[in-house]
């Protein structure tokens, strides 16, 4: 029997403690303990092989393939010592070299799952994905109770598109060994990537409870976060990401987008350029800071950074779509329709790009195209609200009545839509006979849309419902007079139960339904709103006798800041009341303000200004009752006046609202109401003349 000599003994002691620290982290202390048995006993394998596993832990993989070789001059049947020689082979890039060591440490022991994994791991990172799953199926088929096996053959199948077999594969990782954060990871980017969106967020949440510290975890949790619309979790994440990462350059950029999402844009542009001093060659950081500039109004700034990604990525879809935004809210709209044009000419299949195309064009004046870019964003998403209804909207504004409703009622799926829908457990009435019934008919949107489309509320009582109408509360006491209606009651109230409820703006939908005739062809009075006369006749003591022709005006609607999309069409159909001022020199002429809300008019204006009176629209009723004509801004007030038969003049914008139609300067729904619309976008000064002629020509007839 040979006899271990002392030197031996002392070194396999050596060694094993060695073996411990290594084990436990505690590299520097394994390599001395290593290095010592070594000296000790140079033909220490073992030794010698761990030595170079340090080495590959290292990031010296060169070191890693010396050392690791001597262990094998010395011991050529140990298989890890070459399975581990093939993992650094590969850290070098020597594929060939790689699996030819991968091949001897099978010959030696074909059962190794360590040998089948990495050498299933090599082949897949050479995109031999075949082979590659040839590899993991025998691996698990051998060592069925291997997690990693299965998690790697998940990433195969997840890369040859099998995602069912993935899915399973993933989940059988997980399956033998739960707290396993890479197989919780993967899972999640496969949903991820499939469009499952909260699966997807779960897989990652389970990642990070097994491995708090994992940072693309919380990056791409991050991602679904703000998709989902959590924004100050995703910001969280995000931050939790950068702070794993600080040179993490995307991680940084979507941190930025979060930011965005909570209004912070400073910080959001400060992280946006954090990711390019990390990466100043990534364009998405470029498209991003871009999309937080133009946020901020900084547009100049915002297209420069959008042109500096296009120099980096210049077949971005994604940021010449952002591009054209950026030119469009700048009013250069043949600009940005060549940007959307080039945008979906790099894909084909962008729908938010060829939404976008449908809003400039319609903003060029061109309806028919804007409506086929619609069409187009349709067939590339189908259940793309935003489209839709702005596909209704100009099919309304072509006297398309009956596909115009039918496609508006997606508007509860848009954005804003949905800040402004209310749930109601009752079925909404959609035109069938249900005589004797209630029916609660309630407001939504402006007060215009109200005071317009509240007509249709006595035609559905003629049908035989028992009708209740909510609306806003300045509405309520004016709309009493409504015929044929059981009650009128606040919309913030508490309301009535009922059999049966319907927004307003569904109502022609219902009556065409019901009716089977189109709109604006539903039979109702006009005018079908009237002010009390009592009310009346005290402003018509108020008013006096004093000669001129009584013009209410009106230069300014809600500005609606609250909802983003509306706000912007106030900017376009409001003008600066000083703008008013040649109007205002037509003799045989008195002036009074309409005016509730907004910007005051210049002190100097010879206007008679009594709002301050006004408590609600039964109030301006009143008081409009006892004027000649008003001349107004695309606000309620115009409504108001051509629903109590008063003529209006309608200053309107040059990309009008549906529902006063184009190439006419009448309007269906309102007899006595004419339209003066600009000749070009922002043409206020044109529209004034243009009435003040008029007003001259009516005043000297």
């Amino acid at each position: 029997m040979k006899r271990t000599s002392p030197k031996t003994a002392q070194a396999q002691e050596l060694f094993s403690k060695g073996m411990s620290h290594h084990q436990a982290g505690r590299l520097a202390e394994a390599e001395r303990l290593y290095r010592q048995a070594l000296t000790l006993d140079p033909r220490h394998s073992d030794a010698l092989h761990l030595l170079g596993v340090l080495a590959a832990q290292s990031g010296q993989p060169a070191l890693a393939v010396e050392r690791i070789s001597q262990a094998i001059a010395l011991s050529p049947d140990t298989d890890a010592y070459h399975c581990n020689l093939g993992l650094a082979l590969a850290g070098l890039g020597r594929t060939d070299e790689a699996e030819a060591a991968y091949g001897r440490a099978l010959k030696l022991h074909p059962n190794s799952p360590e040998a089948l994994n990495n050498l299933g791991l090599l082949l897949r990172d050479a995109g031999r994905l075949a082979e590659a799953e040839t590899r993991f199926q025998t691996l698990v088929s051998l060592a069925p109770n291997y997690p990693e096996g299965f998690n790697n053959l998940g990433l195969t199948l997840m890369d040859m598109g099998r995602m069912a077999q993935s899915e399973q594969a993933f989940q059988q990782a997980i399956a033998l060994r739960q707290a396993y954060p890479e197989a919780h990871y993967n899972l999640g980017n496969l949903y991820q990537s499939s469009g499952l969106i909260q699966p997807a967020i779960a897989c990652y949440q389970n990642c990070l409870l097994a491995h708090p510290h994992h940072g693309q975890a919380h990056n791409n949790l991050g991602l679904l976060l703000i998709e989902s619309g959590r924004f100050a979790e995703a910001a969280a994440h995000l931050q939790r990401a950068v702070q794993l990462r600080p040179n993490h350059a995307p991680s940084h950029s979507n941190l930025g987008v979060a930011l965005d999402e909570l209004g912070r844009y400073d910080d959001a542009v400060a992280s946006h350029r954090q990711a390019i001093a990390l990466a100043p060659h990534l364009p998405s950081s470029h498209n991003n800071l871009g999309n937080s500039l133009k946020l901020m109004k900084r547009l100049d700034e915002a297209e420069a950074s959008y042109r500096r990604a296009l120099e980096l990525d210049p077949g971005s879809a994604d940021t010449l779509n952002n591009l054209g935004t950026a030119l469009q809210l700048q009013g250069r709209i043949d600009d940005a329709v060549a940007s959307y044009r080039q945008a979906i000419a790099a894909q084909a299949d962008f729908a938010k790009a060829h939404y976008n195309l449908g809003v400039a064009l319609y903003e060029q004046d061109d309806p028919d195209a804007a409506i086929q870019s619609y069409e187009r964003a349709l067939s590339c998403k189908p259940d793309y609200a935003e489209a839709r209804s702005n596909m209704a909207m100009l099919q309304l504004g072509q006297s398309r009545w009956k596909e115009g409703w039918s496609n508006y009622e997606c508007r509860w799926e848009t954005p804003d839509g949905r800040k402004g829908y209310r749930h109601f457990p009752q079925p909404q009435w959609r035109g069938e006979a249900a005589v004797g019934k209630s029916l609660l008919i309630h407001g939504e949107q402006g007060f215009g849309d109200s005071l317009q489309f509240c007509r249709y509320a006595s035609v559905a009582a003629q049908q035989g419902l028992k009708v209740t109408l909510a609306v806003q509360k300045p509405l309520v006491r004016l709309l009493k007079c409504l015929p044929g209606i059981e009650a009128v009651v606040d919309l913030g109230g508490p309301l009535p139960e009922t059999d049966l409820h319907c927004p307003m703006l569904s109502l022609p939908l219902a009556l065409l339904q019901a009716l089977e005739i189109d709109t604006p062809d539903i039979p109702t009075p006009h005018p079908y709103l009237a002010p009390d006369q009592a009310e009346a006749e005290r402003w018509k003591q108020r008013l006096g006798q004093a000669p001129g022709v009584k013009i209410g005006l009106v230069w300014a609607g809600n500005a609606r800041l609250h909802l983003p999309n509306a706000a912007a069409i106030d900017r376009r159909r409001s003008l600066a009341p000083d703008l008013l001022e040649p109007l205002l020199k037509v003799p045989g002429c008195r002036f009074f303000s309409l005016q509730k809300d907004g910007p005051a008019a210049p002190d100097h204006f010879p206007l008679e200004d009594l709002m301050a009176e006004i408590g609600d629209f039964a109030d301006t009723a009143a008081l409009i009752s006892q004027l000649d004509l008003v001349i107004s801004v695309d606000t309620a007030v115009a409504h108001l006046a051509a629903a109590i038969g008063k003529p209006v003049w309608l200053l309107d914008r040059h990309d009008p609202c549906w529902r006063w139609l184009r190439n006419r300067e009448d309007s269906p729904w309102y007899p006595r109401l004419r339209l003066f619309r600009q000749s070009a976008p922002g043409d206020w000064p044109g529209v004034i003349d243009r009435i003040g002629k008029a007003l001259q020509d009516s005043i000297g007839a």
